[in-house]
């Protein structure tokens, strides 16, 4: 059980410490408008991380099933949700955080879990 919670915690420390440290080096505010080009960015860069927040997150838990994330597809979703009715200004963020992120992270995991069953690992 400590390892499933731990592959969780890992998994949405990736999510939000790369999407914290994009803002933050960009000078982008991501709750001001932002250029057409920056939100294509930004959507590439965090399905790529939400993708692999869900390798790791299958890696580290072991599981067989995709039980451990949806899980974490649920609090990204949840945190983003959250954050759209308590912040102001655009909320383009959180919404790619629901729509896209979140289950690009399932999609993740259910990508280990071909590989390790095609190279005989559980």
């Amino acid at each position: 059980m400590a390892r499933k919670i731990l592959s969780i915690l890992v998994g949405y420390a990736i999510f939000a410490a790369t999407a914290v440290a994009l803002f933050k080096f960009s000078g982008q505010d991501p709750h001001a408008d932002p250029a057409k080009s920056f939100m294509v960015l930004t959507a590439i860069y965090g399905a790529l991380f939400s993708f692999i927040a869900g390798i790791l997150t299958k890696l580290i838990a072991r599981t067989r099933d995709l039980t451990i994330n949806y899980v974490l597809a649920v609090i990204m979703a949840g945190f983003a949700t959250f954050s759209f009715f308590k912040s102001g200004g655009n909320h383009w963020t959180q919404l790619l955080a629901i729509f896209v992120f979140a289950p690009i992270s399932i999609l993740g995991g259910l990508f280990y879990s071909k590989r390790a069953t095609r190279y005989g690992r559980s």
